[in-house]
C-alpha cells in the first residue's frame, strides 16, 4: 500500500485487516468477478475511502497478494527448520499447504496465488511480475534447504536441488489445484506423501 493513499481514511481505519477481508473477496470471487460492492462490504469502506487508501481495485488486489505471500514465506520458512531431517521438512510443507487450501465456506478453495493469479497474469504486467517473484522466493527457500541435505549427507551427492526445488513446489501447486478440484483429503495427503518419496527417496 503505497504511502500517498492514506488521504480520507476513517480513524479507525486498520490496512491490514480491510486487505484481510479483501483477499478472502478476491480468494472467493477472483479479481476479474470481485466488484467494487463486494469489497466494500467486506472491508466496511465506502468507495471513495477504498480509493482513498488503497487506489484502484489491482492495487487492492496487489496489497492482497503481497500480503498472502509474506505469510506464506513465514510458513514456508517455519516448515524448512534446518534442525528437522528434510523428509520431515516436505511432509511440514505439504501438511501446513492442505490445511489452507482445503478451506472455504462453499468449497475448498486452494492457493490464493496460484488460483487468482495465474488466471490475471496475462493481462496484468504487475501481478505477473509478482506471481513470478513470488514462485522463484518459494523455489529459492526450498533449494536451500536441499543444498544443505546434499552437504549433510540426507540427499546423494548427484542430487540437483534446483530441480528437485522445482519439482516440490509444483507438487504445491498440483496440491493447490486438486483441492480446488475437489479431491478429497485422504488423495491429497497421498499425493504428497508420494512427492516426499520422489524427492528424498523411501524412508
Amino acid at each position: 500500500m503505497k504511502n500517498e493513499k492514506k488521504r480520507g481514511r476513517p480513524r479507525a481505519f486498520d490496512a491490514d485487516a480491510a486487505i484481510g477481508k479483501a483477499r478472502e473477496v478476491f480468494w472467493d470471487r477472483g479479481f476479474s468477478a470481485a466488484s467494487l460492492d463486494n469489497l466494500s462490504a467486506a472491508t466496511s469502506l465506502n468507495r471513495p475511502s477504498l480509493y482513498n487508501a488503497f487506489g484502484d481495485k489491482e492495487d487492492l488486489y496487489l496489497d492482497a497478494l503481497e500480503g498472502y505471500r509474506a505469510d506464506s514465506m513465514v510458513a514456508l520458512e517455519d516448515a524448512l527448520d534446518p534442525d528437522l531431517p528434510v523428509r520431515e521438512n516436505l511432509s511440514r510443507i505439504y501438511a501446513s499447504a492442505l490445511k489452507i487450501y482445503l478451506h472455504g465456506d462453499q468449497a475448498a478453495r486452494g492457493c490464493f496465488l496460484i488460483s487468482t493469479a495465474t488466471v490475471e497474469a496475462i493481462r496484468h504486467k504487475r501481478v505477473r511480475e509478482l506471481l513470478g517473484r513470488s514462485l522463484a522466493d518459494f523455489d529459492g527457500a526450498i533449494e536451500k534447504r536441499l543444498l544443505l541435505a546434499v552437504e549433510q549427507g540426507e540427499l546423494p551427492k548427484d542430487t540437483h536441488p534446483r530441480s528437485l526445488a522445482r519439482l516440490a513446489s509444483a507438487i504445491m501447486h498440483s496440491l493447490a489445484v486438486r483441492a480446488r478440484a475437489g479431491d478429497s483429503r485422504e488423495a491429497l495427503e497421498a499425493l504428497a506423501r508420494s512427492g516426499v518419496e520422489l524427492i528424498c527417496g523411501l524412508p
